[in-house]
């Protein structure tokens, strides 16, 4: 079959969680023997940053200046150091007066409209390309993947949706502000899809009433390792570590509760540090709160790293406050190398992978994740135990029962597909 797997930008020089699946997901069907291709829109030269089977085609359509409207990211600073604060106020003003001049120019007031009129531009390119590939089946990385290539109406190729949070962030409000018009456009996208695949099989429930295709649940794979390559829990050591494994996102990721949580321990904990592993636009708020909370040599920001399992091995606890997650690949494979884990009941994916006083702790609250935290750090049989069950919990998470489960849900779409047409 031929594939195409769409991630209409963001794919080219990132690292992040749906650039790896994507990788994964050409590289498994590349070795299966189809005729797989990575297509992206990004405006930006470069290449995969995870390795790519050589049977697979990285294509970009991008062709040079697209007539989009792209605005300049506004940052909000959070933290109280007078001088960043000066400083990141006025670059503030500079941005949304740039912003407002490049709308203006092209007649666009309002953000519903700047929308439709990225949506216009950069939906051109898809059809006649689809045309000219014909494709078997079409992967959508993301909900405003399909948005985007769907845009010019409904394709004759089967296309499935892969969902890497719970279904309802991707097209409600829930998370952050979404307007009508673009919580309409979205779920009507889904109209469009002839299947979708979903983590977990609690998160098939929060799918909107517009999708009646096939679904399909099949979690992401967790790297495996064998005994000699887990974390050594049973080792005296000079020092021990709490890590976490993270973009520096506080709002999402709650770095900031990793810190609070890990202050209100230090003085009982003298010897125990904190690692953080992870770049972000949060990181001189998280290193000034680090520095107010008395932190000072026992908070680490170590940025980011290709082979985050080496440092994980040094660990002996993982400490995940995500106030949600999609499926929370960096726990996972936390879990696998085996380290006990803590993160709060409320976080969806999160709430699915540790298994509570099992593998780790699911906290309610502030005062309990304080709480388990404490446990942990104080008894090491109990790290060595929860490692244990975490390492072997995740073994039903290996790549190759997640690959055979694609090939069939592949085959299953475009079979399911030529019958109906």
């Amino acid at each position: 079959m031929k594939i195409l797997i769409v991630q209409y930008q963001g794919f080219l020089n990132s690292q992040g969680g749906t650039e790896k699946m994507a990788t994964f997901f050409a590289n498994t069907f590349s070795q299966k023997g189809h005729d797989v291709a990575i297509v992206t829109q990004d405006p930006v030269e470069g290449k995969s940053v995870f390795p790519l089977d050589p049977e697979v085609r990285l294509i970009n359509l991008y062709k040079g200046k697209d007539d989009c409207i792209v605005l300049r990211k506004i940052y909000n600073y959070k933290g109280k150091n007078p001088l960043s604060w000066i400083r990141y106020k006025i670059q503030k003003k500079i941005d949304k007066a740039h912003n407002k001049r490049l709308m203006a120019a092209q007649g666009v007031r309002t953000m519903d409209e700047l929308q439709i009129h990225n949506l216009k531009v950069r939906s051109k390119n898809w059809p006649s390309f689809f045309a000219a590939e014909k494709p078997d089946i079409i992967i959508s990385m993301a909900i405003s993947t399909l948005l985007e290539i769907t845009y010019q109406g409904p394709l004759a190729y089967p296309i499935i949706n892969t969902v890497h949070g719970r279904p309802d962030y991707d097209y409600s409000d829930i998370l952050w502000y979404r307007s009508p018009q673009d919580m309409d456009l979205l779920k009507k996208s889904y109209s469009y899809l002839t299947g979708i695949q979903v983590l977990f099989e609690s998160y098939e429930a929060y799918l909107p009433d517009t999708f009646t295709g096939i679904c399909k649940v099949i979690p992401n794979p967790i790297p495996q390792y064998e005994d000699g390559q887990l974390a050594k829990l049973d080792q005296d050591k000079d020092r021990y570590q709490l890590i976490h494994v993270g973009s520096l996102i506080n709002a999402g990721k709650q770095q900031e509760l990793a810190m609070e949580c890990f202050a209100a321990l230090k003085d009982k904990y003298p010897n125990w540090d904190l690692i953080f592993i992870g770049e972000g636009p949060d990181e001189l708020y998280l290193k000034e709160r680090s520095a107010a909370l008395g932190l000072e040599n026992r908070v680490f920001f170590k940025g980011y790293t290709a082979k985050p399992e080496e440092e994980l091995r040094k660990a002996d606890v993982f400490i995940f406050p995500s106030k949600y997650e999609g499926f929370g690949l960096a726990l996972g494979e936390a879990m696998s190398i085996g380290l006990p884990s803590i993160g709060l009941a409320s976080c969806s994916g999160v709430n699915e992978l540790i298994q509570h006083q099992k593998t780790g702790f699911l906290a309610h609250d502030k005062n309990e994740f304080v709480n388990y935290l404490d446990q942990l750090m104080a008894d090491k049989d109990l790290r060595i135990q929860m490692g244990r069950e975490a390492h072997q919990y995740v073994q039903a998470f290996d790549k190759t029962m997640v690959a055979h489960k694609w090939e069939e849900y592949i085959h299953e779409i475009h079979k399911m597909h030529n019958l109906q047409n």
